[in-house]
């Protein structure tokens, strides 16, 4: 019997026909016991105040939610530095470079681990009237350059990647080289360890000043366009409009062609058994070193590791998000996967031809239904721009989070390997505990005792502090997170909130009625954003890492907080997609419509009430999920 949505405390949730959507205030969100005193591990402007009255009245009157799209998991100390970039990075380009109308930044908070953010809106008309000139004149002086700005914009891309393998982190010597005296050098390793830290720092906040040099005016141009249609077709779906700017090529899929390739590489020269035979890639690779053939294979993989398996295996955001060169079990199930469907006579391609006849179908059909040729004209410029700018939605991610990403965490893993060595940290993992500020500062305590002959403060310091923070981490992992805090909006109408994280007033409401149930797992039904249509029935697949996903069988439908590029060959198996957080522009929505497989994102409580083994029925029209345990 499907459970109803209800406040089971009798508050009145319905009045007028609306939901009263209730969240808990910012303020009054309880510590976790045993991890009093979290607030240091991350920066100050982070927390929620008490003791300004003020910065509390706008933090209570501002609706916040939990950004799982980038952080399914509580976040690192460490880790925090990416969050930090966007937080100015995507906040400098709306508000100060490109003045877009109806929205300045972003504002971040971390509650027990977790980051929630609240966009900031432009709530004076006569202040978004003021902005529109500039945004005008800013943002169409690059959409009028936009390939050849996009060009500029990869070279300094690659300019970042290559500064990055660039830098050496030294080791501290017992006594200098003669060539600093001989050479008058003036500098000691110390120094240079002080040096590479702040290089390797600064090059990852600039590489993200990059990343959101174009990203919103990607989707602002995808918004236009919507709202747009919209404006013709009121009762328009969402992903009609996503569908006619779909079926174009990004670079994001290359790795996942890559092992495409490798696949019927191996079964032309007759090594794919070889592949198959352990899951371990150092006894493949041991095999294939025997016969001409597998050497032959092995340099077609080396030639295209470089750039392409710098791919995550997660979102790229988490320090231990390992990319393929790291961890080459991973491409090794990819290309397996592939070699057995090749084996059955199955099509591994993308349905790109069937993708842009659709496409091509709806576009012709609505463009038809237009009334006036003026508004048949703006349709076509304002489709043709977003068509022109969506693929830097998509390729971004891979020069940015995956290819920069994956180089940026193994060099802090050497600069852990020097703090290990001298005995601040217990193992080089341990780094990620530490604040990036908090680094600085210990590695001033290493090269100043270092240069002295005495013995770091900091043996004594870091690792009793890192034994209790990791402590306190485990506890947040196993806290329930609230999807958002605060006062819910009368109306959400910030578009990369909804495009992107998929929060409507609709999700928010489906989240208050879930939150409101005593038992939420008895829920039969959910609801999330409709991502990409049709309608499927299956087995349910909860996955939450790149080891879980090895498990996916044929056909199951795959339930996750989000999606990673990295999990490529798992949509070739899967009959749709099932996550916890995301709108009709996050990756799996995207991928999704690019596959040709149902998905409904942004159902908030997906992974918490789905488990595996349910049967599924997914309808990526409406975003309806119907769930059922009998066959658990």
């Amino acid at each position: 019997m499907r459970s109803r949505l209800r406040d089971p405390r009798g508050d009145t949730w319905l009045a007028g026909g609306q939901t009263a959507m209730k969240f808990p205030s910012p303020h009054e969100v309880a510590t976790i016991p045993g991890t009093e005193g979290w607030e240091r591990m991350y920066p100050y402007q982070y927390q929620f105040v008490t003791d300004d009255p003020q910065r509390m009245a706008y933090e209570a009157q501002t609706f916040w939610f939990y950004d799982g799209l980038h952080y399914p998991e509580p976040i690192y100390p460490f880790d925090t530095i990416w969050d930090e970039a966007w937080f100015l990075a995507l906040s400098q380009f709306n508000t100060r470079v490109f003045a877009v109308p109806p929205v300045y930044g972003v504002d971040h908070r971390i509650i027990n681990g977790y980051v929630y953010i609240a966009p900031v809106p432009v709530t004076d008309p006569k202040v978004v009237e003021a902005r529109v000139a500039a945004f005008m004149e800013r943002a169409g002086y690059y959409y009028s350059n936009w390939d050849a700005l996009e060009s500029k914009w990869k070279k300094k891309m690659e300019k970042a990647i290559a500064e990055l393998k660039a830098i050496e982190i030294p080791h501290l010597p017992e006594l200098e080289d003669i060539s600093v005296v001989t050479e008058g050098l003036g500098e000691s390793k110390g120094f240079h360890l002080l040096q590479a830290y702040d290089e390797l720092i600064n090059l990852g906040i600039r590489c993200w000043q990059y990343h959101f040099e174009f990203l919103n005016l990607g989707y602002a141009a995808y918004v236009t366009f919507l709202n747009f249609v919209r404006g013709i077709f009121p009762n328009i779906p969402v992903q009609r409009v996503t569908q006619m700017i779909s079926g174009i090529d990004v670079i994001m899929y290359q790795s996942d062609d890559e092992l495409k390739k490798l696949a019927r590489k191996a079964i032309e020269l007759g090594v794919d058994a070889e592949l198959g035979a352990s899951e371990q890639w150092s006894q493949v690779e041991s095999a294939l070193r025997g016969s001409d053939g597998g050497r032959e294979w092995l340099e077609a993989l080396e030639a295209v590791r470089d750039p392409w398996f710098y791919i995550s295996t997660g979102t790229g955001w988490y320090h231990h998000d390992r990319c393929w060169n790291d961890d080459m079990n991973v491409p090794l199930s990819g290309i397996v996967t592939y070699v057995r469907k090749i084996r059955d006579n199955v099509d591994i391609e993308r349905p790109l031809a069937k993708v842009r006849a659709e496409r091509d179908r709806i576009t012709a059909e609505y463009r038809e239904l237009i009334a006036n040729e003026q508004d048949r004209q703006a349709f076509d410029q304002l489709l043709g721009t977003a068509k022109t700018v969506f693929p830097y939605v998509e390729n971004h991610l891979f020069y940015v989070e995956h290819w920069f990403h994956s180089l940026f965490w193994n060099k802090v893993r050497e600069v852990g390997k020097v703090m290990h060595e001298h005995g601040l940290i217990h193992d080089v993992e341990d780094i990620w505990y530490l604040k990036r500020s908090e680094i600085k500062d210990a590695l001033w305590d290493l090269v100043t005792a270092w240069a002295t002959g005495v013995k770091p403060r900091g043996v004594t310091t870091w690792p009793p502090e890192i034994e209790w923070r990791k402590g306190v981490m485990q506890k947040f992992r196993e806290w329930r997170v609230p999807p958002a805090v605060g006062t819910p909006p009368e109306v959400i109408q910030e578009p990369f909130t909804i495009v992107l994280w998929g929060v409507t007033n609709d999700s928010i409401e489906s989240w208050a009625e879930i939150q409101a149930q005593e038992d939420p797992e008895s829920i039969d039904r959910l609801k999330g954003f409709p991502a990409s249509p049709g309608v499927v029935e299956g087995r349910a697949r909860v996955c939450r890492t790149v080891d879980e996903i090895r498990q996916l069988e044929e056909g199951e439908i795959l339930v996750s907080p989000t999606t990673s590029p990295s999990w490529a060959p798992a949509f070739a198996k899967i009959a749709a997609c099932v996550t916890d957080v995301g709108g009709v522009m996050s990756h799996a929505a995207i991928v999704c419509r690019e596959y040709g497989l149902p998905a409904v994102v942004g159902t908030s409580y997906g992974t918490r009430i789905i488990r595996t083994g349910m049967r599924l029925r997914v309808d990526g029209a409406t975003g309806v999920i119907d769930i059922s345990r009998d066959d658990e």
